[in-house]
Order: C-alpha cells, then sequence, then structure tokens
C-alpha cells in the first residue's frame, strides 16, 4: 500500500509568534489530542526543539496501546517544523506544520505523509478505520485551537 497524504489548513485568530510558541512547547499536544486516544508524553519536560530530538509518547488507538518515538526531523522558527516516527503505530508518519501570518490570524498547514500497518490487510484497515481516524484527530485539533484561541 501507498503512503497516504492529508493536508489539514487551520487559521488561528492569533499572532505567528504566539501560535508557534503554543506548538514549540511539545506538552502542549495534550490540549489537542482526543481523549480517546489517551495519549502521554514519555519524554521528560519540557522538551527543547531542535533537530534530532526524540520525543516518546505512549498512544491508544482503537483501543490498542502503542509506543510512540518521534523525531524532530527540522526546526525553522517561527515557519516551519517537521516531525516523523522512528517507531510506532504507523509504517509511515511524516508530518510536516507550516505557518504562515496574515493580517494578524496565523494560518497553520498541517501536511502529513502516512501509511497504515497491517500487512497484507493495510489497504483495508486504512479504508476502514486509519484514515476516518486520522482526519478526526486533526479535526479535534481544529476544535481545541478555537477553543483555545478565541476571536479576541
Amino acid at each position: 500500500m501507498k503512503a497516504k497524504t492529508l493536508v489539514y489548513q487551520t487559521e488561528i485568530l492569533r499572532p505567528l509568534a504566539e501560535v508557534f510558541d503554543f506548538f514549540s512547547k511539545a506538552e502542549n499536544l495534550n490540549e489537542l489530542t482526543p481523549p480517546n486516544i489517551q495519549f502521554k508524553i514519555i519524554s521528560p519536560l519540557p522538551i527543547p526543539m531542535f533537530p534530532g530530538q526524540i520525543i516518546k509518547y505512549r498512544i491508544k488507538l482503537f483501543g490498542v496501546p502503542f509506543n510512540w518515538k518521534t523525531e524532530i526531523e527540522a526546526w525553522d522558527a517561527p515557519n516551519q517544523f517537521v516531525d516523523k516516527q522512528l517507531s510506532g503505530p504507523y509504517t509511515t508518519w511524516h508530518h510536516t506544520h507550516t505557518f504562515k501570518e496574515e493580517n494578524g490570524k496565523t494560518f497553520m498547514t498541517d501536511t502529513i505523509h502516512y501509511q497504515s500497518k497491517g500487512w497484507i490487510f493495510a489497504s483495508f484497515l486504512h479504508w476502514a478505520f486509519v484514515d476516518r481516524n486520522v482526519k478526526e484527530i486533526f479535526a479535534y485539533r481544529e476544535k481545541r485551537l478555537n477553543e483555545l484561541f478565541p476571536n479576541k
């Protein structure tokens, strides 16, 4: 099965510096992840962000617990950063976060390349569960960002 790509854009009603500061703190992922995933950062906090930084998490997907290890592959504050999965629930997970400010608002674009595990069943699992789940996670994140950064 070929990796899938999801591009998700979120408009955040705050200046770029404030938004990037929020995203530069790994512990804020707790605020942006649906509760049913039972997301927990295992790495000691706070986590300084730089290329090569390894971050370890524990999550649940479809009731199955996973350890997830990612690496910050690129860090270009306040414009972009990239994380990739080293081990975890996907065969491939490569996530680029891009930030642009316009008229006091920040437009954040997430580009995620991901591929399901599942061997010969990977295509079916992706179609039946994984694709919908990844989209739900990013929709939840957009909802939470709107709550955390309401229009002033």
